[in-house]
């Protein structure tokens, strides 16, 4: 009886929100093939800051030597953040001739992940969480009143180019749930609708004292009552495995050459 009631409640939740609101198509996807503008275009100035590339040898040797066009996401995030959260066309190219790979293969992921915005965006961009579990927890509240304090719809991004705000699919913070995302790194979690406009005057106003995570006072990351009750001597544990691969490419070439 209980699970019935509980499918009908999700059900009608669920066709009540949209039948108020469909999502809008994430910024990534808006189109597949690039376009040329006077911002945005093959000769539009982008170089790595200083800060930036003395990231690159400790991100380098996170991969085999002959597999440096593994750090392409990475790359293409860290470009994106310094460039006001977006991806020009001349950035994805200087990832391209950093990574010594065809741009095309550096277009085909940022094309494919939504994360990447390859239009110019609102200096903060608002994820929040349509899906299920924040669904009940009054995911459909948080967007309503984002939508009335800044006054825009999903989709749309404040004049002051401050804000915009999208509905988007789980991101993995059920547990703290309603929750949204800022600009594909930041969660702030246990929302309503005091705490969520906190948090957008926080960010408008460059709090030092907002910070990531439960919105709820005394509550540590997605701790129950009981505090933390699992992994308590986890600062002694090993860290993991790591393969040479280096030193594993130089044994399959020597064992290649042993005379059969």
């Amino acid at each position: 009886m209980l699970a019935a009631l509980r499918t009908r409640t999700l059900t009608s939740a669920r066709q009540s929100h949209r039948l108020l609101r469909t999502s809008v198509a994430s910024f990534s996807h808006a189109i597949s093939q690039h376009k040329n503008t006077p911002e945005n275009n093959a000769d539009t100035p982008f170089e790595f800051s200083e800060e930036n590339k003395a990231k690159f040898p400790a991100l380098f040797a996170k991969y085999p030597k002959n597999r440096k066009q593994s750090a392409v996401i990475p790359m293409l995030q860290m470009a994106q953040k310094q460039n006001d959260n977006w991806l020009p066309l001349s950035a994805m190219n200087e990832v391209a001739r950093l990574l010594d790979i065809p741009p095309i293969r550096v277009y085909e992921v940022a094309t494919f992940y939504t994360m990447f915005n390859r239009e110019p965006m609102a200096k903060y961009h608002l994820q929040v969480c349509g899906t299920t579990h924040c669904l009940v927890c009054g995911a459909d509240k948080i967007i309503d009143t984002i939508s009335k304090h800044l006054n825009i719809k999903l989709g749309e991004t404040t004049p002051d180019n401050m804000f915009v705000m999208t509905e988007v699919e789980c991101l993995g913070a059920c547990v703290n749930a309603p929750m949204l995302q800022v600009n594909n790194e930041w969660f702030y979690e246990n929302l309503d609708e005091e705490n969520v406009i906190k948090v957008i005057e926080g960010l408008r106003n460059n709090d030092p004292n907002l910070k990531p995570g439960p919105q709820i006072e005394g509550l540590r990351d997605c701790e129950g009552p009981q505090g933390q009750t699992n992994l308590l001597d986890a600062e002694n544990l090993p860290p993991p495995p790591c393969r040479d691969f280096d030193a594993l490419r130089a044994e399959l070439e020597e064992k290649a050459n042993l005379p059969k």
